[in-house]
């Protein structure tokens, strides 16, 4: 009876260890909006969602999980889960990504004066010199004993190389995610009937079908190839995803 009781309670405590549970949020902007359409994944499970209309979302986790927020012009971030947050929701507010302004160069103009312009416009003679100079010593080919070892210095042995381990992909779904968004357009999925809130959570739902891109991922580069792949893909998925949802 004794073991039983033992066996029962171990049982127990190990399903309410291991219990799925779920976390609920919601994403905000810096002026207090809600922000619909914004991914957020799991980095354990890999699973993502994206909030709805009022910025509102629920993902599967448990606490020490991380969750990524992404969306097209806000800066991305990251939220470790914790057993608050379990317990209750989370809120995530998203700033607005800097936008850059590449230099501008502003060059002299020609004033119509000679003496003036030649001054400004034609670089010095030895300016000219100095660069032709340089240009031809760069051409030309260095002398190999003047990188040989001198006598007594440690020459490098030549071998196999060496193994660093697992590279780390540059891109991960959402990155790809973006960039089929971006480089097919919003109106490619519109004539599939694809609402444009949806277009994410589609192209989602084709990579889950499948689509191999282990290599895009794993070089952060999607070939015109790949993207035609994609577009291929996109057929044999677009009737299960327009079908309604019945409950067995």
């Amino acid at each position: 009876m004794k073991l039983k009781l033992l066996f029962f309670l171990t049982t127990f405590f190990f399903i309410q260890a291991n219990a799925q549970n779920y976390i609920f949020g919601k994403v905000i902007s810096e002026d207090n909006a809600e922000i619909q359409d914004v991914a957020v994944l799991n980095i354990r499970t890999d699973e993502m969602v994206v909030t709805n209309r009022d910025g509102h979302f629920m993902i599967s986790g448990r606490a020490g999980d991380e969750l990524r927020f992404v969306k097209a012009g806000y800066e991305r971030i990251g939220k470790k889960v914790s057993q608050e947050n379990i317990e209750s929701p989370i809120n995530i507010t998203l700033a607005r990504a800097t936008i850059l302004i590449p230099e501008v160069e502003v060059k002299q103009g020609i004033t119509g004066n000679i003496k003036i312009d030649a001054r400004n416009l034609n670089r010095p003679k030895k300016v000219e010199k100095l660069i032709k100079d340089l240009d031809q010593y760069i051409s030309q080919k260095s002398d190999p004993r003047i990188l040989a070892a001198k006598p007594g210095e440690f020459v490098q042995p030549k071998g196999q190389g060496f193994y660093i381990g697992k590279i780390k992909n540059k891109w991960d779904d959402i990155d790809l995610i973006s960039y089929l968004h971006t480089a097919l357009s919003d109106e490619y999925f519109i004539n599939l009937k694809i609402e444009k809130p949806q277009i994410d959570h589609f192209i989602t739902y084709v990579l889950a079908g499948g689509f191999e891109r282990k290599t895009i991922l794993k070089y952060g580069f999607c070939s015109d190839a790949d993207l035609y792949r994609f577009q291929r893909f996109v057929l044999t998925r677009i009737s299960s995803y327009r079908a309604p949802q019945t409950q067995k």
